[in-house]
């Protein structure tokens, strides 16, 4: 016998059969094993959370809660008609932010988002204002050209593998200037009034996009004295802005799409190695093109809510929306180098946004200081979200 042969199974020297447990034994077989394997560890709820990408915004929006409570508590700012108002600002920014973050989670900018924003309202007001169109066709024409140019956007960036900073940021120069020549082309003016009233005569555009929706439910609670009531007999809030309703819906179908479905798995994977993915099979062009696709559609959505409520089209709507949208989206945890992200966060994130802008205004600080408060959350974000990344890929 060799002294290889010492340490084969088969020739060491085992206790005699009779003195064994078969039941001891299976089980000191398995355990000792499992429970030395350093791939399994059990993660604490705190790691856990941690490792989430909405925590940071998460954490944000309870501190910013927090401040303006205790700032502004007695001013209104919670009462519901408060609420309503700093809500539907974060909702307008919340449409914005959840393309804008599923695109960045697959690797890609678009720095159109603002631009488009005013080119599609002057699509619904141009036509519907001019050219005596049904605004209900106006507002169809203005979806469809939107995501046609969505459309082009992806496929110059995946034809010409052109950065889409660069081409986005093209599209952003050639929209606001499209935007300004044929407003003051066919109006001679870069504001188009009277959309609203059109709109209120529209059964389509009326029930989808403008106003406030369940009206009878404030006004019984009104008469239940939950809602405060106006000297003519209405609620003081006289139901929840449409826009609102839209967010909800646009946030909860794309976290889910994100989360539980295999588009949502190929968004990861093309945000964090491309290559990679496509030679598994993922078809990252058609992948990215679609959320190109996506942001256009959120845009014109942002478009036709607020044109029809306000009820006017103006040149220079959405100006430095894209980088408000891009701040949400940070705060909200997604990565700007893409593959990792949150929808969920990015709707924190626009809450945060919709919270300081409006409740800025309810305390004695000068609402100038609000872009400043707003680059130090986006600073505290990326710094945040690196540290936690760092700290999850040292722990793995």
């Amino acid at each position: 016998m060799g002294v290889a042969d010492l340490f084969h199974p088969h020739h060491r020297k085992q206790p005699p059969s009779d003195t064994q447990d078969p039941a001891k034994s299976a089980s000191t077989s398995v355990s000792p094993s499992a429970a030395l394997d350093e791939r399994v560890r059990k993660e604490s709820w705190f790691r856990h959370l941690l490792g989430r990408p909405e925590f940071a915004a998460l954490a944000g929006t309870v501190m910013v809660f927090i401040v303006f409570g205790v700032a502004a508590g007695n001013s209104g700012m919670f009462n519901l008609d408060g609420v309503m108002n700093w809500s539907q600002v974060a909702a307008y920014l919340g449409l914005i932010s959840v393309g804008a973050c599923l695109l960045m989670i697959a690797g890609e900018f678009d720095l159109s988002i603002g631009s488009m924003i005013g080119f599609a309202g002057m699509m619904v007001a141009l036509p519907t204002m001019y050219f005596h169109w049904p605004i209900w066709l106006a507002i169809l024409f203005a979806f469809a050209g939107s995501m046609l140019l969505g459309a082009l956007n992806g496929y110059l960036v995946m034809r010409t593998r052109l950065p889409s900073f660069i081409v986005t940021l093209a599209f952003l120069f050639i929209l606001r200037g499209l935007t300004l020549a044929l407003s003051v082309m066919f109006a001679d003016r870069t504001i188009i009034s009277g959309v609203g009233d059109v709109a209120r005569q529209d059964w389509f555009a009326h029930t989808f996009f403008q106003g406030v929706a369940f009206k009878g439910v404030f006004v019984w609670l009104g008469h239940l004295g939950l809602v405060k009531m106006l000297d003519n007999g209405m609620p003081l809030v006289p139901g929840i802005p449409k826009v609102l309703l839209w967010w909800f819906v646009l946030a909860v179908v794309c976290a889910f799409t994100l989360a539980k479905t295999r588009f949502g798995n190929w968004i990861f994977a093309v945000g964090g190695d491309a290559n990679a993915a496509k030679n598994v099979g993922v078809p990252v062009r058609r992948v990215k093109i679609s959320l190109f696709v996506l942001t256009a559609f959120c845009s014109a959505l942002y478009a036709v809510l607020q044109v029809c409520d306000i009820g006017s089209a103006a040149a220079d709507r959405g100006l430095q929306a894209e980088f408000e949208a891009i701040i949400a989206a940070v705060i909200g945890g997604t990565l700007l180098t893409g593959g990792y992200g949150s929808v969920i966060g990015a709707c924190f994130g626009a809450l945060i946004f919709g919270v300081v802008q409006i409740g800025i205004t309810y305390t004695n600080v000068d609402s100038d200081w609000f872009r400043v408060f707003l680059g130090v959350m986006l600073l505290f974000a990326v710094l945040f979200n690196h540290y936690v990344r760092g700290r999850v890929a040292a722990s793995r």
